[in-house]
């Protein structure tokens, strides 16, 4: 089984902003499995399904941003999966707004949930989506720019990103961090 982690905050003033992307995309790849039911388990919300044949476990932390490796970790070991078959769906900031990007380790970069979840795991070798969300405007405090909304003209684009990321993260279930690097990069 493999673990596909979207990173957000939870409750109805955090949906479409850009630090949520990770749970947008999650809920792209849940409709694309027929919207299974979900589970609250590990202090967040999951879905067991499968991908292009690959059997994977969504979850949605519902701990806040800053503290999703307390999730993941809990659904790492309960079903002993190894830190490479799992995914971490992220915003970046730093990225533009056409960009995703596929790495199989790597530092945080700056994305706190991230952080939390590399600290919790206790390695920086766990794969990580990264959805552009940027640039930030000059003067934006990042705690800011993250937690607002797309603007209406924004949304087309980000819509088209979000689909793709979400062909990326199927890609790295069904075929490994390498084909989906090679693809999506």
């Amino acid at each position: 089984m493999k673990l596909l982690v979207g990173l957000g905050n939870p409750g109805r003033g955090y949906e479409g902003t850009r630090h949520n992307v990770g749970f947008d995309v999650l809920e792209i790849l849940s409709r694309r499995a027929g919207s299974p039911v979900r589970r609250s388990r590990f202090q967040g919300d999951t879905v067991q399904t499968t991908l292009r044949g690959c059997p994977v476990l969504l979850l949605w932390p519902l701990t806040w941003m800053n503290l999703s490796g307390t999730s993941v970790l809990a659904a790492r070991d309960f079903y002993k999966i190894d830190d490479g078959d799992i995914l971490v769906i992220c915003d970046d900031f730093q990225l533009p707004t056409d960009t995703i990007r596929l790495r199989s380790s790597g530092s945080a970069g700056g994305q706190n949930g991230l952080s939390d979840v590399l600290s919790r795991l206790g390695g920086t070798a766990v794969p990580r989506l990264r959805v552009g969300v940027g640039p930030m405007p000059a003067g934006w405090k990042s705690a800011d720019f993250v937690l607002g909304k797309f603007a209406k003209s924004e949304r087309e684009a980000i819509d088209c990103l979000l689909e793709r990321a979400a062909d990326a993260a199927e890609e790295w279930a069904a075929l490994g961090i390498q084909a989906a690097m090679n693809r999506y990069n």
